[in-house]
């Protein structure tokens, strides 16, 4: 019997990280238009992201308990045609009954995000199962591609809203939402890979070690997820309302360029990458640097400059963690990757929405009213620097996390964690 062929599996799972990136980027960049449009706070702004990943960490949680249950190859091949479900209703609900606009991104956003929670869980084991001569490379590679299309998004966003206006987003969403097809179709067309569904609490049983190593792996990724999602879900408001920086020139200079790094630095770590453990403290360190003059810059460059950078920091806190579970912790299967992908979506929906909630608690106090006065900026620029300190403790807490890791797996090498 001949070996399949999986190049095109694995361009098809390239494919569909690459589009799945719209499902995280564009929402973010249509806040300001939804705020103007419809009249929604900063904080149900907010709740469209931690609906998006609860949603996720859901789908995360169930695949970790019952991955048996389920039909991998088959839901792998209608995970696509989800997304693109969700981001036309999206797109529609608004357009058609826009009293219920905040309804039918609601239910939009609870729609893709399942097929979101699905990418996590099932693309990087798929991409693990591939036969590889340097499987890291490819997993940094696969989520790279998730920055470039970060990137992508943000360029065709700010070029259409230049055409066209921003009363006409749901045109875009629509246009973002035919994406998904092409890495349907390749699924369809493709060989999948059998794929280890064992559940954790199985191996979980078998050695108190491994145990240990997988918990200090998802509580990594929760933190790293916390720094990364924190500030790619809010440097395009943040660009514009708190720097004042026009939308197109904060779209392009901000949010494109936060996913360059991110994509570049992970791409760097393909190709040049070794020792994970130290990538990932000083990422850790890093983002903390720039969440704190993100937030305590009254000048406009700084934080600028902040912002971007932490695209670079927070590049590999994400996969570089796989990447850690997988050297230290062999033979984890698609359970343990849904337990990983449930700390990082659980980071990714807490820390945008704790932004959310601290601007608008702090904008309207008297702290914030002072403070304007004081430095010379708006209230709203106050709430947003606070967000961005807050934000501070995520990366500052996973400092500690990484070097628990570090100390852990030293004296714990995988011989004897897998043992």
């Amino acid at each position: 019997m001949s070996t399949p062929n999986f190049k095109r599996t694995k361009f098809a799972c390239y494919a569909a990280y690459f589009t799945m990136s719209s499902i995280f980027c564009l929402p973010p960049l249509l806040f300001m238009t939804l705020q103007d449009t419809y009249d929604i706070s900063y904080t149900l702004l907010g709740t469209l992201v931690l609906t998006n990943f609860c949603t996720q960490l859901t789908v995360d949680l169930i695949f970790t308990l019952f991955s048996k249950k389920f039909n991998v190859k088959k839901v792998v091949r209608i995970m696509p045609l989800i997304t693109s479900a969700g981001l036309f209703i999206y797109a529609l609900f608004p357009m058609l009954l826009p009293d219920l606009a905040y309804v039918g991104l609601l239910i939009g956003t609870v729609i893709f995000s399942v097929a979101a929670g699905l990418s996590e869980v099932l693309l990087s084991p798929m991409i693990a199962a591939i036969p590889s001569d340097n499987p890291q490379r490819d997993m940094s590679f696969l989520h790279s591609l998730y920055a470039f299309g970060v990137f992508t998004v943000a360029v065709l966003t700010t070029l259409f809203f230049a055409l066209f206006s921003t009363e006409k987003w749901m045109y875009l969403t629509m246009f973002f939402a035919l994406l998904p097809i092409i890495p349907a179709v390749l699924f369809m067309i493709s060989p999948i890979p059998d794929m280890d569904q064992s559940e954790v609490v199985a191996h979980a049983g078998s050695s108190r070690k491994r145990t240990i190593g997988i918990a200090l792996c998802v509580a990594c990724i929760f933190f790293g997820s916390c720094a990364e999602n924190a500030m790619s879900n809010w440097v395009s408001s943040y660009m514009e309302n708190a720097l004042h920086i026009e939308k197109a020139i904060g779209d392009i200079l901000g949010m494109a360029m936060f996913a360059i790094l991110l994509g570049l630095t992970r791409m760097g770590y393909a190709k040049f990458g070794k020792n994970i453990c130290r990538m990932l403290l000083i990422g850790m360190i890093g983002a903390t640097v720039c969440y704190l003059v993100a937030g305590l810059s009254i000048s406009v460059i700084p934080a600028f400059i902040a912002c971007i950078l932490t695209g670079m920091f927070t590049a590999m806190l994400w996969p570089g963690t796989l990447i850690m579970m997988e050297e230290k912790i062999p033979g984890v299967g698609v359970a343990a990757y849904a337990l990983m992908a449930a700390g990082g979506d659980l980071g990714a929906s807490v820390a945008p929405q704790l932004v959310g909630i601290v601007v608008d608690a702090v904008t309207p106090g008297k702290l914030a009213a002072n403070l304007s006065t004081t430095l010379g900026l708006s209230v709203e620029q106050i709430g947003l620097k606070a967000g961005m300190l807050v934000t501070a403790l995520f990366p500052l807490i996973g400092i500690a996390i990484v070097l628990t890791c570090m100390h852990y797996f030293k004296r714990n090498p995988s011989d004897k964690t897998d043992a």
